[in-house]
């Protein structure tokens, strides 16, 4: 990424729609919930999202989140966002999603994406994946992240995604609690932990969390800022300064919508640089792009 060249940094967008794939039907009921929840109109594309940001001088980390063994959707290929990634990279990184469920063949995926080059982290969706973050199910990729020296992000707390189907679609929500977190960010000390979301309802233990491991960071997406719970932003002015992160969850909030709330939510002002941009360089790893040779 050119990170002189950029405003902030958003760690936390959707790959919604395809450029090479026709949406998948299997999702449908699961959009049409999270649309009346998030009160969004129709998603974007790769291509779409990604001119969004560039318009904006943001960059963005994208990913698709692989929930076929739950759910049965065909997820977007993680090669497609990787490709759309390096074909951005001056301000676009794209991370991998891959179910835990897969076992050695998922291990075998997330390998050959990190030795290619073309993934620079991991998103997991504990709930949509159905699996507890502590659970050895998914201590080989783990491994395999850790051992790269990568980040991964959790979703944590409550979900939209099922919010308001029968059932709330099947999905639960005990896999999210971020306490299961603390085990692995225990176990995997070279891999950074984040956070995603405001972690309602259990908050409290996110910031522990975050306070304890120095390799756990936390998002700040999902929520607009003015719905924040009021420890979150006190960590966020003191102790965590350092470990908070500017996401959206585009398209489901958007950047202009966000940042418009961060500047009246309670944040002070020296924060601002810091949970925009400059920690998300740390987090992710960012190196700034050398220049063209002469």
């Amino acid at each position: 990424m050119n990170i002189d060249d950029l405003v902030a940094i958003d760690v936390h967008t959707h790959a919604e729609r395809s450029c090479r794939q026709p949406a998948d039907t299997f999702w449908q009921p699961y959009e049409d919930a999270a649309t009346q929840y998030f009160k969004v109109g129709e998603r974007p594309t790769i291509a779409d999202t990604i001119a969004h940001y560039r318009a904006r001088k943001i960059g963005l980390v994208m990913f698709c989140v692989d929930s076929e063994s739950t759910i049965g959707n065909r997820r977007i290929s993680n090669l497609e966002v990787a490709e759309a990634a390096a074909a951005n990279a001056d301000m676009m990184m794209a991370f991998a999603s891959i179910d835990p469920h897969k076992g050695m063949m998922g291990v075998r995926e997330a390998r050959e994406l990190i030795e290619a080059g073309l993934i620079r982290g991991f998103k997991f969706h504990p709930t949509l994946q159905g699996f507890f973050p502590n659970d050895p199910l998914a201590y080989k990729l783990y491994e395999v992240i850790a051992e790269h020296k990568l980040p991964a992000l959790f979703h944590s707390g409550h979900s939209g995604i099922g919010t308001g189907m029968p059932g709330g679609g099947g999905l639960r929500l005990k896999y999210s609690n971020p306490m299961h977190l603390d085990d692995v960010a225990a176990d995997f000390p070279d891999m950074t932990v984040i956070i995603a979301h405001p972690s309602w309802p259990w908050q409290d233990e996110a910031l522990s969390v975050c306070l304890h491991k120095p390799n756990v960071y936390i998002d700040l997406s999902g929520w607009r800022p003015k719905y924040f719970p009021p420890q979150l932003v006190q960590f966020a002015n003191t102790q965590l300064k350092r470990k908070m992160l500017f996401g959206t969850d585009y398209p489901l909030i958007t950047p202009d919508a966000w940042i418009a709330d961060f500047k009246d939510a309670g944040f002070r002002e020296e924060v601002h640089p810091l949970i925009l941009k400059d920690n998300a360089v740390r987090a992710l790893g960012i190196r700034q792009n050398s220049p063209p040779p002469q």
